[in-house]
């Protein structure tokens, strides 16, 4: 072997021993000169997502290098750009699990990005095709090594011993009575009822997008801790958000939040977009496994259903498997008792606001297919309605929608009192 084979071959070795962590994505072509449209982060508590966004799909190398944590990233195709410098100042100093980025040029066309970590990640890297307005997407998901569930949080937080004849009839003692127009502490539940409540969208995810340029996304959030803190102001309800910031969740995996706490309600709160701007109005839904109800209801629930797609969901992972089977279990008493529940809302939100139906309406959003969860999609106005956008942005109506919502919540389980729950 001459002196440059046996050098080449030292290197080839001496490379793969360092990079054994080292994964590739993307197309097989290295596609050179690809441009970059926008670099975006999504910081939680449950792991931060790193978007950058090309017109062309890029090919990535990462390793993971310790003492101290770092990810390593070398995107190939690329010149050091503005673009992607930008993603320096993307980072927030809270961010839970990136203290630092640095970006150069490792090769010639191939950009190297540093996350130092704050701790150890598990990351989760993919690429996305273009859909809806968005281009080809290559995402990073960092999950922490040793996290803590908020789930599992949540439950050791409102773990309980529940007597199940006392229930019964505490239950039945109450059955029928109205807390009229109001909420009111007189009335106590034999336990907390679990209420999961999922504020639509997140993330990547904007949802509709309003004339004003309102998101769908920031208005629900803001009402669904709204709700939380009614509900919970009356000492009898326990309450999960299954985002509590703006970040994305798939939606099985919001289905999978609530039946794991063993809620006895899931609400996912909306704010409806329609083709025609003058459609106005309040809406709620319950699922129908046969059909829409109408035309708008089948549109409304295409649209919610293409979220995953939007919000850029890893098909990759395995939990789409559980999915799939999870989308297959819904049954009619969990649509019969969701319809009740819809009517009671629907009864209060009426009586101060425009409804677009005055009856609960059904369609086959996936949100809503836990087998065992009386499940309800809320629409609280049209946001691409000028004059209920600017309703969404006001607090006055917040408020008041908010309460609506807890008023037809609590007269519901008054009539139908949760005497048991699921082992």
């Amino acid at each position: 072997m001459d002196f440059k084979k046996r050098h080449s071959a030292l290197r080839l070795l001496k490379y793969s021993a360092v990079a054994k962590a080292i994964f590739i994505l993307g197309p097989k072509e290295i596609a050179y000169g690809a441009n970059l449209i926008a670099v975006r982060v999504w910081p939680s508590e449950v792991y931060t997502r790193v978007t950058i966004e090309s017109d062309t799909a890029l090919i990535t190398n990462f390793q993971l290098l310790k003492d101290p944590n770092r990810l390593v990233v070398d995107i190939q195709g690329i010149d050091l750009s503005s673009s992607i410098k930008e993603l320096i100042s993307k980072v927030q100093k809270n961010d839970p699990y990136i203290s630092n980025v640095r970006v150069g040029l490792y090769q010639p066309q191939v950009t190297r990005i540093v996350f130092d970590l704050k701790e150890e990640i598990v990351p989760q890297l993919f690429t996305l095709n273009p859909v809806g307005t968005y281009k080809h997407r290559l995402v990073f998901d960092l999950y922490p090594k040793n996290s803590q569930d908020p789930v599992t949080t949540f439950l050791q937080k409102n773990a309980r011993q529940e007597d199940e004849e006392e229930i019964a009839r505490i239950a039945k003692q109450f059955q029928g009575k109205s807390l009229d127009n109001q909420l009111s502490n007189s009335f106590k539940y034999a336990r907390p009822i679990i209420i999961a409540i999922d504020p639509g969208h997140g993330g990547e995810d904007p949802g509709a997008i309003g004339m004003a340029g309102t998101f769908e996304k920031d208005v629900v959030l803001a009402i669904s801790h709204r709700l939380k803190d009614i509900l919970e102001g009356q000492g009898n309800f326990r309450i999960l958000l299954t985002r509590d910031a703006d970040y994305f969740v798939p939606l099985h995996t919001r289905v999978q939040k609530a039946r794991k706490v063993q809620a006895d309600l899931f609400i996912s709160i909306h704010a409806d977009a329609f083709v025609l701007p003058h459609a106005k109005g309040a809406s709620v839904f319950a699922l129908s496994q046969q059909g829409a109800t109408s035309t708008a209801a089948r549109w409304i629930a295409n649209k919610e259903n293409s979220a995953d797609l939007i919000g850029g969901l890893n098909i990759k992972s395995k939990n789409v498997d559980v999915a799939k089977l999870l989308l297959d279990m819904a049954t009619t008493a969990q649509i019969k008792d969701s319809l009740r529940l819809g009517n009671s809302i629907v009864k209060e939100i009426g009586a101060f606001a425009t409804l677009h139906s005055k009856s609960v309406e059904q369609a086959n959003f996936a949100v809503l297919k836990a087998p065992d969860i009386p499940s309800i999609l809320v629409e609280t106005a049209f946001i691409s309605n000028p004059e209920e956008e600017a309703k969404l942005l006001d607090e006055g109506y917040q408020k008041r929608v908010s309460l609506a919502i807890a008023k037809g919540i609590d007269k519901y389980f008054v009539q139908n009192y949760p005497t048991n729950r699921p082992g």
